[in-house]
């Protein structure tokens, strides 16, 4: 469903991306790993179409986003930190986004009203806790029912149980034939949810495996301690 070719990208004497070549499958639930600076959001980026590689190419579909934007439409994206206009209400901001997108099909609210944010709508984005922005931006990901799914820090400054109604909702996507895209750097949380992993090292991807594979290379049935051991390997 989305291929990336030898993608690369250098900003000023920083060579961000190194090569990347990924290929992601409908149905998989794919954790995108790596420490800080190891150029993760910005192949997310990437496939959004927000930066422009120096080299290579993405595919979306078999087409080539240079030149097919509308691919966009297809994607919810969650960002880490949601930005909004501040004097907006929930109900606006929603509005807005109905608006701007003009989505025809069948809207997805379940987690907006999952998270009871049916009950708030007259509340103001500046008034809003970090925790409740973020239910925000979660129901925005998902509300145009989009074929993938990219999720940066997802549980981010959620209660437990808001963490669990979203992991429940990722996990009963994933279960419909979406891609999934997740980064996080809290490895527990993606133990019941991803189906691959994806980890990146200072621009590079240095592998991607099944999570099956995966435990078996470590011999760790946790994505974290798994992680841990390739992480302590790669600095030895």
């Amino acid at each position: 469903m989305i291929i990336a070719s030898n993608v690369s990208k250098r900003f000023s004497k920083l060579q961000v991306l190194d090569n990347i070549s990924l290929t992601c499958d409908t149905g998989e639930c794919i954790a995108l790993i790596g420490p800080n600076g190891s150029g993760k959001t910005t192949l997310i980026k990437c496939i959004l179409g927000m930066v422009m590689p120096d080299s290579g190419f993405i595919t979306f579909n078999s087409k080539n986003i240079l030149h097919d934007w509308n691919y966009r439409s297809e994607i919810g994206y969650m960002p880490q930190i949601g930005r909004y206009p501040d004097n907006m209400t929930i109900g606006n901001l929603l509005a807005m986004m109905k608006d701007i997108r003009n989505h025809c099909g069948v809207l997805d609210e379940d987690l907006i009203l999952a998270f009871e944010l049916t009950k708030i709508m007259e509340k103001k984005m500046h008034t809003l806790s970090g925790g409740t922005r973020q239910k925000v931006s979660a129901a925005l990901a998902f509300l145009f029912n989009p074929e993938v799914l990219i999720l940066d820090e997802p549980t981010a400054g959620l209660d437990p149980v808001a963490t669990e109604i979203l992991k429940d909702k990722i996990i009963k996507e994933k279960q419909k034939g979406k891609l999934v895209f997740i980064t996080s750097h809290v490895l527990s949380e993606l133990d019941d949810l991803v189906t691959q992993v994806v980890f990146m090292q200072e621009g590079k991807l240095i592998f991607h495996k099944s999570i099956e594979a995966l435990c078996e290379y470590t011999g760790e049935l946790k994505l974290n301690k798994a992680i841990a051991k390739i992480m302590l390997k790669q600095t030895i």
